[in-house]
């Protein structure tokens, strides 16, 4: 990224900021976008934080309860394709 411009802005009587639109444009933050804001040594620091909080395998495996047995992949196969019949015959 080039050298920044030197832009600035007023905080409103709320605390509020308004961000110039070329940097809001630039880094794609659309009106709903969540920012971290972090206090540095040199200013404050304004990250988009993730949609979705960071998530392992081992943390959703098992969160819903089954009393059966596994599924085979052709029984899969099977409901998946009896979904798709179901679906195609509603239209």
């Amino acid at each position: 990224m080039a050298a920044p411009d030197k832009l600035t802005t007023i905080v409103s009587t709320k605390g509020q900021v308004i961000l110039p639109s070329s940097i809001r444009k630039r880094r794609e933050w659309g009106a709903g976008t969540r920012l971290l804001v972090e206090d540095t040594a040199e200013g404050v620091l304004l990250k988009a934080t993730p949609a979705f909080i960071e998530t392992r395998p081992e943390d959703v495996f098992s969160s819903l309860p089954n009393g059966g047995r596994p599924k085979t992949l052709e029984e899969m196969d099977a409901g998946v394709l009896a979904e798709a019949r179901r679906r195609h015959a509603r239209d």
